[in-house]
């Protein structure tokens, strides 16, 4: 089991930074491919970016390329997900997941989910 805690959410106004953070227990950190999701109102959730075990590999949304940065501390248990230039559309409550196999946007693939935080950006 992998349990996973984000914190780092809030209100911002268009055109800030916020930083997620995600906490991992559990079992070796360094051996679980991470990925960030949001959902939206209404909305199913969808992939934002991912990280590889080493850290080596990322991969974005195409939306938020250039704007959200994932990186990971694996001496810490930790993910992270700097965003930037935020705007009204990436309001959701984002949520940090945890897979030893699968590397990749797919969700369903992602075995451990925390609860999510929420990140509001008002226009």
């Amino acid at each position: 089991q992998v349990q996973l805690v984000e914190s780092g959410g809030g209100l911002v106004q268009a055109g800030g930074s916020l930083r997620l953070s995600c906490a991992a227990s559990g079992r070796t950190f360094s051996n679980y491919n991470m990925g960030w999701f949001r959902q939206a109102p209404g909305k199913e959730r969808e992939f934002v970016a991912v990280i590889s075990k080493s850290g080596s590999s990322t991969d974005y949304k195409e939306s938020v390329k250039g704007r959200f940065t994932i990186s990971r501390d694996n001496a810490k248990n930790m993910v992270y997900l700097q965003m930037n230039s935020l705007t009204f559309e990436d309001t959701a409550v984002y949520s940090c997941a945890a897979s030893r196999p699968y590397y990749g946007s797919m969700r369903d693939n992602y075995n451990y989910w925390g609860q999510g935080t929420q990140v509001t950006v008002s226009s």
